[in-house]
């Protein structure tokens, strides 16, 4: 009797580890599915994938999230509804620059991107660009539509992929400088009632799918909203208004393009970034007003409106639900970012003058920056949360911006200790003390006069 209850309890324990092996298993299996639906089984699991979706001269005044009177972005604002945007966000006020600082991590007086035609100068042996950043760490890259200002091409910089065309505002076969862009190389023609950014959007999704099980770094910069503005294939035939027009098929297509991330299960281990290139063009400015009021400056200029930009974080899953963060940034942070999220290291041997966003991505606590620093040609300015002293000395109080910035109030104890702070951060960059422009000081020309 005895040795029967001892073999019949040898047996329970025996089925119940059993049991609990097989529970195991299963849960281990279905967890392993899970995750493989999600995409963190492929070879992208651990380092996630990059959508860096760059607008031309888009300011905060066309998107509704930011409070725009004018223009309804729906898309844009999902993003930010269920990701992070920053209302702090800063970059060089002219779009050739601007790209400089993305693509390097450092500012102009280390590069020479000081003007627009300065910054075709740079060499791909003195600067390191993203796509060579990521490579090492087994990312594949594709540069999609404008490549600006930016010398050679993106495969001289390390892209694998491209879809490129040259100036600004393509958009049909009727301008001439939209007559033909350039696909790896190879020239093509724009065909008839061929719209541009729809050719850039199936290139982009292509690449993204046949990279699903890889990380890869997508490089995707907009035609919208740059002069010329032309009729969108959405424009009716007596639209009345062509750069709203613009705004909603720009707006459109970012939701086409995340809607294929979607299909491909890819959202959960895809950064998507949005953010403009430099403040609105001119001519639009007026227009694009915030709450009922127009920003101060505007593209090109050194003023609030040139520089500040919308900038939007979406990692879903990863990133803060609807967090609005004044946090300062500019544009020489992406590539530290990108660079700490896949696990790559920085360039050897050079000043990268950015600063990792990675935990705030992540939603965890830290420490933002103190300041930025803005420069074109031979302007530039250090900013902090409510202070900012130009190249000049000149202190102003931005506790009213975007919307005004005067010079500060002489005998200030708040502003004299705003001042000594910011003259140290300018000292410790000494951007006199790096290369100098030699424009004409718009920061648009090398020389006006050869211009002409």
């Amino acid at each position: 009797m005895e040795t029967r209850m001892a073999v019949g309890k040898a047996r329970s324990r025996r089925e119940r580890i059993m049991d609990l092996t097989t529970q195991t298993t299963i849960c281990r299996r279905r967890m392993l599915a899970g995750l493989g639906a999600a995409g963190l089984l492929h070879g992208a699991g651990t380092k996630p994938n990059f959508v860096f979706i760059l607008a031309d001269d888009l300011g905060i005044g066309e998107l509704s999230c930011y409070g725009a009177d004018n223009f309804k972005t729906p898309n844009i604002d999902a993003l930010a509804a269920s990701g992070i945007r920053y209302t702090n966000a800063y970059t060089a006020p002219l779009c050739g620059p601007s790209r400089a600082l993305i693509m390097t991590g450092r500012y102009a007086f280390r590069t020479g991107a000081t003007n627009q035609d300065a910054t075709g100068e740079i060499k791909p042996e003195r600067e390191t660009f993203l796509p060579r950043v990521l490579r090492p760490a087994g990312y594949r890259s594709a540069c999609v539509g404008k490549w600006g200002q930016l010398p050679l091409g993106p495969a001289e910089f390390g892209f694998d992929e491209y879809l490129q065309f040259r100036g600004s505002g393509s958009y049909w076969n009727s301008q001439e400088k939209a007559r033909k862009y350039v696909v790896n190389g190879k020239s093509k023609p724009l065909a008839d009632k061929q719209y541009l950014p729809d050719v850039m959007h199936e290139f982009a999704a292509d690449f993204v799918a046949r990279h699903r099980d890889k990380p890869f770094c997508l490089y995707y910069s907009l035609s919208h909203v740059h002069g010329e503005i032309l009729p969108t294939p959405d424009s009716p035939p007596d639209s009345k208004d062509l750069y709203g027009d613009n705004v909603r098929y720009m707006d459109k297509l970012v939701g086409k393009f995340v809607g294929e991330l979607d299909r491909l299960k890819l959202r959960e281990n895809t950064v998507i970034v949005f953010v403009g290139d430099n403040g609105t063009g001119n001519g639009f400015a007026e227009r694009a007003t915030v709450r009922g009021r127009r920003l101060s400056g505007e593209k090109g200029s050194m003023l609030e409106g040139g520089a500040l930009v919308p900038m939007i974080v979406n990692w879903k899953g990863t990133t803060p639900t609807g967090k609005v963060t004044p946090a300062l940034t500019d544009s020489t942070d992406f590539l530290p970012t990108f660079a700490e999220l896949a696990g790559a290291p920085p360039p050897a041997g050079r000043v990268i003058d950015g600063r990792s966003l990675a935990p705030q991505w992540r939603g965890q606590q830290a420490r933002p920056r103190d300041w930025v620093f803005i420069q074109l040609a031979r302007q530039w300015y250090v900013r902090d949360a409510k202070w900012k002293l130009n190249q000049k000395g000149e202190l102003f109080d931005m506790s009213r911006a975007p919307f005004e910035e005067p010079l500060a109030a002489s005998g200030s104890t708040e502003a004299a200790a705003a001042r000594a702070k910011l003259q140290a951060a300018l000292e410790q960059l000494n951007p006199a003390g790096g290369i100098v422009d030699q424009g004409d000081g718009t920061g648009r020309h090398a020389n006006r006069a050869k211009k002409k």
